[in-house]
């Protein structure tokens, strides 16, 4: 029999305490993902099916593209799963997990208390499990197309990247926190957008749904989880500290919205794919093309909730 979690004491006419508890600790043993059998991919993945929507490749309707042999578009397609999977194994460890961490021991001094850390280990723990099933997902890939196709090739993701430029340029450790903890809102509350392009497209194969589609049932309680706390957060800070999460959230944005031209240029150098460079380049700036993630309904709902979305410069959709 599986141990029940006991909760900690917390105050029931506490609006967020409450939430948090109801949202994710009273249900976990029951909801998360960590906690159900897992699926065996092998039996799951179906050859026939493709690893990656070609709505979802920047260069889809690029002629060199159109102009490739089947099996050049399916390693391309391959290696988008691969760096589709690392984006979010990459994101939950070192963009996700990081400020969980600071919730969890309180180092923007907010007094969340007891409730709130036992709520974000727990949701920690679900990141964990989350990477290793995307890890899995990529590993049945190279088992069943035999093509290597190693993560370690792949530069660090767009957001990662950016995370760490903003952080490194902060000017203190408290505001490098703020950083932190700004781009975890982000990524928390919106990965299931992220998720979502694959979640529902019957047209690639199960096994890539069904990794999605796992990971995504424990993201919409997490956004909760986040956008709470990014509440509670915001109303202890000061003016300049308010102004630097703000920030944060924007910068967040527009990373975790945008293609990574980065890890596109890696991939076709490493298939050695011929006129693979210039398409990607053309791909890059083709102005007609729209961003990967366009819905931040969630951060803009938090925004307006805290009465700052029309001070941000960002343009919501």
């Amino acid at each position: 029999m599986t141990p029940q979690h006991s909760l900690p004491e917390h105050d029931p006419t506490d609006r967020v305490e409450s939430a948090v508890v109801a949202r994710l600790a009273r249900n976990w043993g029951q909801r998360a993902t960590v906690k159900n059998p897992e699926p065996d991919l092998d039996e799951l993945f179906d050859r026939d099916k493709l690893d990656y929507p070609n709505e979802l490749l920047p260069f889809a309707d690029h002629d060199r593209f159109l102009g490739l042999t089947d099996d050049q578009q399916n390693q391309l397609r391959a290696w988008a799963w691969i760096a589709f999977n690392k984006n979010v194994m990459d994101i939950e460890q070192y963009v996700v997990n990081p400020g969980f961490d600071l919730v969890a021991h309180d180092a923007l001094d907010t007094g969340l208390g007891e409730t709130f850390a036992l709520a974000v280990h727990q949701a920690m723990v679900d990141e964990q499990y989350h990477t290793l099933m995307h890890l899995n997902a990529s590993a049945v890939t190279r088992r069943q197309r035999g093509w290597a196709m190693p993560n370690s090739a792949l530069p660090d993701v767009l957001t990662l990247r950016r995370q760490r430029t903003v952080a490194a340029d902060a000017p203190d450790p408290r505001r490098r926190a703020i950083s932190i903890f700004a781009f975890m809102t982000v990524a928390e509350v919106s990965i299931s957008s992220y998720l979502d392009l694959i979640s529902e497209n019957d047209v690639i194969q199960p096994v890539n749904r069904a990794t999605v589609r796992l990971h995504n049932r424990d993201e919409y309680c997490h956004a909760s989880i986040a956008d709470d706390i990014a509440g509670v957060v915001y109303d202890t800070l000061g003016p300049g500290d308010r102004r630097h999460f703000l920030d944060g959230l924007v910068d967040a944005m527009n990373a975790f919205s945008s293609n990574d031209y980065s890890t596109w240029h890696t991939i076709v150098e490493l298939l050695e794919l011929e006129g693979g460079q210039a398409m990607i380049d053309d791909a890059e700036h083709d102005t007609r093309r729209s961003t990967l993630v366009q819905d931040f309904g969630g951060i803009h709902k938090l925004c307006r909730n805290l009465g700052v979305a029309e001070k941000m410069s960002f343009e919501w959709t």
